[in-house]
């Protein structure tokens, strides 16, 4: 019986039973995951639009995808170091030195807009790749190195724009991306992508499993996968196609930035599930010392993670200077704790070793939804601020119960 249940624990198994089976004891055993999240998405949706006939309108719909790009790139750079136990509070403003350094080389250097972007993402990888030296290398904690670039780097900002200096966005390419749509054809293609990628992934991973005589999960799972793309790509495409100008000029169709936002989250979901990389960086978060031991460079592994959260900051950061089309000395000071809790709220563990991309993704969402609806509601900021910080509370809880259930050690060496 005890193998039985490890066989199901494994999912692995060869019928669609045997896998809802499966994923109901990993619940049990307290493998939450981004249930919680999910649960919340639903309830709050429900909430905000028995209160609000705005919430669920195909301008609101589409503006929350918008809303929520920004956040959801700084909280899936924020996973890599998560994953690792660490934490980085200088991301925001890592992305806000970037872009300020953007802005600088462009309208004080007149270079071209490109160029300024890559040395903007240059700045990212030298920052992350310094943090990580001091918290891999020399051994201050990440906590202490992260909180020392938040306090400075806000004094670089300053120093690089002036106090109270506001620079507009006039590269119509950056502007773009928050600003304007594909054509109709766009986002269907876009799903048609989705969904022939998914199905030619899965079909190629089958044979390779096959191959190498590895047992496969049903096709059925697989089957199931492509057809949400389908239903429910198809579904948010169909409402943003439509329009949702309240004026005489058109407004429709799904905005740039989600192709954009899909295209890296998937790559860098690829990253930490397919390559060594993210087997090893699940290896360091869930036990350094056991990672150490098999050979894993651990010092390496997490020089790595910092600097791919410092780029995907940055990228963070170029979403941010698109939608509001300027920069100034105060960008990203805040947004990186609510970047933090829409990692956790997501499902990622705060101890290290457990989540993935797409639940801080759905956390993003949450937390997106929290905004949106209550400024729909026109609630005084300080609600906003409160109902936040109670959900993090209640995922942080929620994590460290599970972690307990599950035989992991909260307590750290």
């Amino acid at each position: 019986m005890s193998n039985q249940v490890t066989s199901l624990a494994s999912g692995h198994e060869g019928s669609l039973a045997d896998q809802v089976r499966a994923y109901l004891l990993r619940l049990k055993g307290g493998e939450m995951g981004s249930v919680p999240a999910v649960a919340a998405t639903l309830v709050l949706a429900g909430v905000f639009a028995a209160l609000s006939p705005f919430f669920l309108t195909k301008l609101n719909f589409t503006n929350m995808f918008v809303q929520a790009a920004e956040l959801t790139m700084l909280s899936a750079a924020l996973v890599f170091v998560i994953l690792l136990a660490e934490i980085d509070l200088s991301a925001g403003v890592t992305a806000g030195v970037a872009m300020a350094v953007f802005i600088v080389l462009i309208k004080f250097a007149a270079w071209n807009w490109i160029a300024a972007l890559g040395v903007a993402f240059v700045v990212g990888i030298v920052v992350g790749w310094v943090i990580g030296f001091v918290v891999a290398k020399i051994g201050v904690p990440s906590f202490v190195v992260t909180l020392a670039f938040l306090l400075g780097f806000q004094g670089m900002q300053l120093v690089l724009l002036g106090e109270g200096g506001v620079y507009r966005v006039e590269t119509p390419e950056v502007l773009a991306i928050m600003n304007e749509n594909l054509p109709s054809w766009g986002g269907w293609a876009m799903v048609a992508i989705g969904a022939a990628g998914t199905l030619a992934f899965g079909l190629f991973d089958r044979a390779r499993r096959a191959k190498t005589g590895l047992v496969n999960r049903p096709v059925s799972i697989l089957a199931i996968k492509v057809a949400a793309i389908v239903i429910l790509g198809g579904i948010s495409v169909a409402v943003m196609n439509e329009n949702r100008s309240q004026g005489i000029v058109k407004i429709a169709g799904v905005p740039i930035v989600v192709p954009i936002t899909l295209v890296i989250l998937v790559a860098m979901t690829l990253l930490l599930d397919r390559t060594k990389f993210g087997r090893h960086l699940y290896a360091v978060g869930g036990n350094p010392e056991a990672a150490r031991r098999a050979g894993i460079k651990v010092a390496r592994i997490r020089i790595y993670a910092f600097i791919i959260c410092a780029m995907l900051a940055v990228v963070s950061g170029v979403f941010h200077a698109s939608r509001i089309g300027s920069v100034d000395g105060s960008s990203g000071r805040t947004i990186v704790l609510n970047g933090v809790a829409a990692a956790v709220v997501g499902g990622v563990s705060l101890f290290g070793g457990r989540g993935r991309l797409s639940h801080a993704a759905i956390g993003a969402v949450v937390i997106t939804m929290i905004d949106n609806g209550l400024g729909l509601l026109q609630m005084p900021a300080g609600a906003n601020f409160l109902i936040t910080g109670g959900v993090l509370l209640l995922a942080a809880t929620i994590d460290a119960l599970a972690r307990r259930r599950s035989g992991g050690s909260i307590a750290r060496n």
